[in-house]
C-alpha cells in the first residue's frame, strides 16, 4: 500500500500546485489588465509593478488554498475512479477508510503550509502590496474621525478634537491622569503636533493642572514655550488603517489586538476575526478535500467532468458560506469564534453525510 499511498500524496501534490499556479497566473493577468491605466497615469515603474505582482501572487495562492487544494483533490480523484484505480485498490481487500490515509495526508502539508504562510510569511509581504495600493491605485487617506477618545496607559487618557494626518497636528487637546477614579493631572492645550527631531509630542498653548491631597497646582505657557511629552501614540495611529490587520504577522496581530484592547478601542472585532480566520482556514482545507473525496470517489456514468463541475459548484457554496460568516462575524450579530467556523462546521457535516455514499 505504500506505494500507492506515495502515488496518490504525488498526485494530489502535483496538481494542487498546477492549479494554484495556472489560477493565480489568469488572476494576475486580469489584475494587471485592470489597474494597467492606473499605472501608466502615476507613472509606476515597472520594478515596482513586478514587486506588487510578486507579493500579490503568493496572497492569492494562501487565499485560493482551500478552493484549489479541493478543486485538485476532485480532479485527481474523478480520473483515478474514471480509470478504475479505486475499484482495484478496494477490491484488493483495501478499506475506503484506509484509502483516505494519503489524501488525509496531503491536505494536512497543504493546511500546515497555508497556517504558516498566512501567519508569518504573507502578511509581510502584504505590507508592500497594501502600501502600493494606497499609494498609487487609492485616493489619498484624510482622517475624518472627530471627537477621539483614547486610554494611552494604565491611568492616562487623551481626548483629541480633531486631528490633521497630513501635518500632524492635533487640535483641542487633554490629557488626564484618573487614578482610583480620581483627577491627579490634567494637561490642556490648543494643539498638539510630532516632533520628527525628538519623536515626541509638542503641546502648544498648554496649561496643566496637578491635583494634590490639600492644594492644587496650575502652571501655563502662556504663549511662550512648547510641553514636550512621551504618550503611548504615533502618528501611525491616526494614518490609513485601511486592511492593516492584513500586514501583521499573528504575533504583531496578538501585540495589536491587546493594545487596542486597552485603548478600549472599537475594531479590536475587526482584528480578532481576521485572527480566527488564520486558524479556521487550515481546518477547512482537510474537511474540502475529505469531501473532494467523498464526491469523486464513485465512478460516474456522466463522466469526469460531471464530477469536476460538481466538485467546482460545492467550492462556489463554500465561498458563500465563507463570506456571510465574516459578514456576520463583523457585524458582530453572533459570537466572532462561532461564526467564522460555520462553513467549516456545516461542511463537516455535509461530508460525514456524503461518506456514507462511497463504496466500501
Amino acid at each position: 500500500m505504500k506505494k500507492i499511498d506515495l502515488y496518490i500524496l504525488k498526485k494530489i501534490l502535483s496538481t494542487f500546485v498546477f492549479v494554484v499556479f495556472l489560477l493565480v497566473l489568469i488572476i494576475c493577468v486580469i489584475d494587471f489588465t485592470e489597474k494597467n491605466d492606473d499605472f501608466m497615469q502615476n507613472d509606476v515603474s515597472r520594478a515596482q509593478i513586478f514587486k506588487y505582482y510578486l507579493t500579490l501572487f503568493p496572497y492569492f495562492a494562501i487565499l485560493l488554498t482551500p478552493i484549489t487544494a479541493f478543486i485538485a483533490t476532485v480532479f485527481v480523484t474523478a480520473k483515478m475512479a474514471a480509470q478504475t484505480e479505486i475499484v482495484a485498490i478496494l477490491a484488493s481487500g483495501v478499506s475506503f477508510r484506509r484509502m483516505l490515509l494519503p489524501y488525509l495526508v496531503a491536505a494536512t502539508i497543504i493546511a500546515a503550509f497555508s497556517f504558516s504562510f498566512m501567519g508569518y510569511v504573507i502578511p509581510d509581504a502584504n505590507k508592500y502590496r497594501i502600501n502600493f495600493e494606497l499609494t498609487y491605485l487609492k485616493k489619498p487617506f484624510f482622517y475624518s474621525d472627530r471627537n477621539i477618545h483614547l486610554k494611552i496607559g494604565e491611568n492616562d487618557y487623551i481626548y483629541i478634537d480633531r486631528y490633521n494626518n497630513q501635518r500632524d497636528i492635533g487640535y483641542t487637546v487633554t490629557l488626564e491622569r484618573i487614578v482610583d477614579e480620581r483627577l491627579e493631572d490634567k494637561i490642556t492645550a490648543k494643539r498638539i503636533h510630532w516632533d520628527t527631531a525628538t519623536n515626541k509630542w509638542s503641546l502648544k498653548n498648554w496649561q496643566r493642572r496637578e491635583v494634590f491631597d490639600d492644594y492644587e497646582r496650575i502652571t501655563s505657557d502662556g504663549a511662550a514655550s512648547d510641553l514636550d511629552t512621551m504618550l503611548n501614540l504615533t502618528p501611525a495611529d491616526f494614518q490609513n488603517k485601511e486592511r492593516l490587520q492584513e500586514t501583521l504577522t499573528l504575533p504583531e496581530l496578538n501585540d495589536y489586538i491587546a493594545l487596542q484592547q486597552s485603548r478600549g478601542a472599537d475594531d479590536v472585532g475587526l482584528y480578532q476575526i481576521e485572527k480566527y480566520i488564520r486558524y479556521m482556514q487550515p481546518f477547512g482545507v482537510i474537511i474540502l478535500c475529505f469531501i473532494g473525496v467523498v464526491v469523486s470517489a464513485k465512478k460516474s456514468r456522466r463522466g469526469t467532468g460531471f464530477q469536476i463541475a460538481l466538485g467546482f459548484l460545492i467550492a462556489f457554496v463554500f465561498i458563500i458560506f465563507f463570506i456571510l460568516a465574516r459578514a456576520i462575524a463583523e457585524a458582530g450579530s453572533m459570537n466572532p469564534i462561532f461564526a467564522v467556523w460555520i462553513p467549516n462546521i456545516i461542511f463537516s457535516c455535509i461530508g460525514l453525510l456524503l461518506y456514507n455514499t462511497v463504496p466500501r
